[in-house]
């Protein structure tokens, strides 16, 4: 449910392993505004691994990032796409439509979910579209309807929230002339201002000022008008091309799963946007669900493979929830974050400590494996891996095994495919073994703990292992 970039890019994921997909959007047209214009490098290389390298062409460069408007640099990011990746969202999610289309999927816009009853191989979905109502059956659904979306309230998810305190305007807005500002604190709020192809992005937040109550947009006179207060310009004579308004409110959900329903981006984690990171949280819990969905959809996944979702999602989400609302105190925080701010500035002068905020930022530091120096966990793309005719792509419909000695692993002797390469970078010195999930994550190395055909039983089902393993 939800035809935003999340949920085109589950559809997308869902319909290259073959699975039949149906995606309801309320909403008529695709939105042509920018709410989200940053690509993290983990993003950007599962795009790429997606053969989106067209979008990616689109995105300008951005080496730096910040933590609470202090910045520093992601250049030394083991990543061939280390920075950020700015590119508007309505051309992300244009990219990922036509892709969804192309592969099959159908989307049913000017359609709103109603209901929802689960069975016990099904989910009935009650909607209502153009023709009037209508009923769609099932297998699994999964809320990409964003933070007020209809999934996760119908199917009664708990959630842990947090209700709002500071309220930000923002506007698109032609003709203007006034200076860029990245994250100006002045005495009476925050600012922020950006110029790209004649439109100016303004932002604004003034201290101290209560949250409005809306059903809808501000007027650009109200946006205007808290503009000159915090910084004292005029912008009234500008054009707004869009409106927006949004608020410090939180919300996680408890589990990202319940029965045959699960969410995904902003319905599962909702957060004030800084930093691009709601839309790349977002993206890739789409690639952690999508293989593991499909595979369970096809009666390939091991009992219990779509519950690791929730488990490797949700310590993501939380720790970014954490950075965000830290950030908040040092961006809106007042004078009091002053004496904060100044023991951070001396911090990121330190290297180890813009090694780890850069590595939470681009969210190459997330892993699904325990901590410490092993593979197991880690994204593959790292390790600079080549096949006989290419750099390895790790966007397979299923685990695969790779080899990188002679011998070490031949066909028929795994219920997986074998796979031969060449580790260039030497970052792999006495791994012979390697099992790859279809995310790109090391699901297994030998020297491990556990033995591969333990790390095979995680995956797949004990069936499909005993009859690939016969061929």
């Amino acid at each position: 449910m939800g035809a935003g970039p999340v949920g085109l890019l589950l559809a997308c994921e869902l319909r290259t392993a073959g699975v039949p997909v149906v995606v309801v959007e309320r909403l008529a047209e695709p939105m042509t505004e920018s709410r989200a214009s940053q690509l993290t490098a983990l993003t950007a290389e599962l795009l790429h691994e997606r053969g989106f390298d067209a979008l990616l062409a689109e995105a300008a460069h951005e080496p730096r990032a910040h933590f609470g408007g202090l910045g520093y640099d992601l250049s030394a990011l083991d990543s061939p796409y280390a920075g950020n990746w700015k590119v508007p969202q309505y051309r992300t999610e244009a990219f990922l439509g036509q892709r969804a289309t192309e592969l099959g999927a159908t989307v049913l816009r000017s359609t709103e979910l109603t209901g929802l009853t689960e069975g016990p191989d099904h989910v009935l979905c009650e909607v209502h579209g153009p023709a009037g109502p209508r009923r769609i059956e099932a297998r699994y659904v999964v809320g990409c309807d964003g933070a007020r979306g209809a999934v996760r309230r119908l199917a009664g998810f708990a959630v842990t929230a947090t209700a709002p305190t500071r309220e930000l305007l923002r506007a698109d807005v032609t003709g203007l002339a006034v200076r860029d500002r990245r994250f100006e604190r002045l005495p009476g709020g925050f600012a922020v201002a950006s110029t790209r192809d004649g439109v100016t992005r303004v932002m604004v937040h003034a201290t101290g000022r209560a949250v409005t109550a809306r059903t809808g947009p501000p007027e650009f006179a109200e946006i205007a008008a808290r503009w000159e207060r915090v910084t004292g310009e005029d912008i009234s004579g500008g054009r707004a091309v869009w409106l927006d308004a949004f608020d410090n409110s939180t919300a996680h959900a408890t589990a990202y799963r319940r029965g045959r329903v699960l969410l995904a981006g902003d319905a599962a984690h909702h957060h004030l946007p800084i930093g691009g990171q709601a839309l790349n949280t977002g993206l890739q819990d789409a690639v952690n669900l999508g293989w593991k969905l499909a595979a369970t959809a096809r009666g390939l996944a091991a009992p219990g493979l779509l519950d690791t979702y929730h488990d490797e999602r949700h310590p993501v989400a939380a720790r970014v929830l954490a950075h965000v609302t830290a950030q908040e105190l040092l961006l809106l925080g007042g004078s009091g974050a002053e004496p904060l701010r100044a023991v951070l500035t001396e911090l990121t002068g330190l290297d180890r400590v813009r090694t780890h905020l850069a590595a939470a930022a681009s969210n190459l530091g997330d892993r699904y494996g325990p901590p410490g120096p092993g593979l197991t966990g880690r994204r593959v793309a790292g390790l600079r891996l080549r096949t006989a005719t290419g750099p390895l792509l790790a966007t397979g419909p299923g685990p695969v095994l790779l080899t990188l000695a002679p011998g070490a692993a031949g066909p028929g002797r795994f219920p997986v495919p074998v796979l031969r390469v060449i580790d260039e970078s030497g970052s792999l010195p006495g791994i012979t073994t390697v099992l790859l999930r279809p995310d790109g994550y090391v699901a297994w190395a030998d020297g491990s703990e556990e033995d591969l055909d333990q790390a095979l039983g995680k995956l797949l089902h004990p069936e499909v292992r005993k009859r690939n393993a016969r061929l």
